[in-house]
């Protein structure tokens, strides 16, 4: 069935609510979402904390419910229906208005890639049939640092240049991957402090996914930013230190506000601690270390760390479940050229365990990620332009080793962009982007390791 079909048989999606029950060292979370006429749903979390929370909390009350909200996007998106009734609580004008926001933000991969033509005041009304959710701020103390790795390049920079801050931080990570792990291992945070809530899904959305509904991207980032800080609120820590860098904040459609990354974007890094302290009010403060940089700044900081790290990161979508690269996708490919200014070729085909700047599949993936074709491809990559750079400073390498070119960056070479870029190629990697939520402090510390001549 089409979008309009679907969204008329079945016109009502129910937030009926969740249900908790707390040990000493998990909380488990049971949501109850229902696309009326068709499924119930109640996908479960179960999140690690150091003691037994205290049910009456207003603000661990609110991020629960909160998550809630972030987590039936995934559950809506099936039939797309037109009205989402919230049976539990409901939410203020100026609330339903930012769920909005994120919901469509975060669902323009999913239109886009599905041929879905509609616009925000038509594709969800929220409603509620009860009041709001329970008024109080937070009074538990907190201190000390949360920080999600994802086992790529990324997160592994954060957790480096915060390596004389790791005494008291912990690591997260939703569901268990071995590269996460060996990174916060290695950085200096033990087992003990690595925090790995675990997500599962209904299988009800799963076996509807196979029987043709609708499917696609949804914003799982916005998913780690509210499970990330309900974490560490459970845990008394303070802040949550994202890795996201400001490319992440470009369109991946040339011609149109799409964005692959959008819930890794500085405007929701903004929305998000704006929401926190009008509405959660846990004092969880919420940033990324990385947003002033460039993939290109933050590839040549990974490439000058101890080749330990390069031999764990892994950053491939489709190799994760077996914690490999794939070889074979646009993060391989992209991997491969934003470190390729500062590692060999033959090191690089060493790593990802595929000579990927050699296949000459690969090749419209690469005018994809480059800007010779209009869209990028919908992954976690970086801007246009850093990748046209990264391949001009690759190639200014190659000529002073002698390394012979791969067949890809050879093709590069011979195009238009190559010509464009060569000339700004050698003066790029001293950027600092002011749009950023950052202590004083902090930025100073990265500014300093990552931004050659900085004071």
């Amino acid at each position: 069935m089409t979008f309009t079909e679907l969204r008329e048989k079945y016109p009502r999606f129910i937030y009926h609510g969740f249900a908790m029950s707390a040990g000493t060292h998990v909380l488990q979370i049971t949501y109850d979402f229902e696309i009326e006429g068709l499924s119930r749903f109640r996908p479960v979390w179960r999140i690690p904390c150091r003691e037994v929370p205290d049910h009456r909390d207003p603000a661990l009350l609110r991020l629960i419910y909160s998550l809630g909200l972030t987590e039936l996007v995934s559950y809506w998106k099936i039939t797309c229906s037109p009205t989402v009734v919230l049976r539990f609580a409901g939410l203020t004008p100026e609330q339903t208005a930012w769920w909005k926001q994120l919901y469509f933000g975060g669902l323009g991969e999913f239109f886009y890639r599905n041929g879905i033509e509609t616009d925000f005041d038509s594709f969800m009304q929220i409603t509620g049939e009860c009041g709001t959710m329970a008024d109080g701020a937070a009074e538990k103390p907190l201190s000390g640092l949360l920080i999600p790795v994802g086992g790529g390049k990324d997160s592994i920079v954060t957790l480096n240049l915060l390596k004389e801050q790791l005494a008291d931080a912990y690591a997260y990570q939703i569901n268990h991957r071995d590269s996460s792990e060996k990174a916060a291992v290695l950085a200096g945070i033990p087992k003990a402090r690595i925090l790995e809530p675990k997500r599962t899904l209904d299988p009800n959305m799963l076996r509807l996914n196979k029987e043709g509904f609708l499917n696609g991207h949804t914003p799982f980032s916005a998913i780690v930013a509210f499970s990330a800080v309900l974490t560490a609120y459970l845990n008394g820590l303070k802040t949550v230190v994202l890795s996201n860098e400001s490319s992440a904040s470009e369109s991946t459609v040339s011609e149109a506000e799409v964005n692959h990354q959008y819930s890794k974007s500085y405007q929701f890094e903004c929305d998000f601690a704006e929401y926190e302290k009008a509405y959660l009010r846990c004092g969880v403060q919420y940033f990324s270390l990385l947003r002033p940089l460039t993939e290109y700044q933050i590839a040549r900081y990974f490439a000058s760390l101890p080749t330990a790290y390069h031999e764990i990161f892994r950053s491939c979508n489709a190799g994760a479940k077996a914690d490999k690269w794939c070889g074979h996708c646009a993060k391989c490919l992209f991997v491969a050229v934003i470190l390729s200014p500062f590692l060999s070729f033959a090191e690089i085909t060493r790593l990802l365990s595929s000579d990927i700047l050699n296949l000459a599949d690969m090749a419209p993936v690469l005018q994809e990620l480059c800007g010779a074709l209009p869209n990028k491809p919908f992954e976690c990559v970086g801007s246009r332009k850093e990748v046209n750079i990264a391949l001009c400073q690759a190639i200014a390498r190659a000529e002073r080793t002698g390394e012979a070119l791969p067949l890809l960056i050879a093709q590069y070479k011979a195009s238009p962009l190559y010509a464009e870029y060569r000339s700004i190629a050698a003066e790029f990697g001293n950027e600092w982007d002011d749009a950023n939520n950052l202590p004083a402090d902090l930025a100073a510390l990265v500014r300093k390791a990552c931004v050659p001549g900085a004071e």
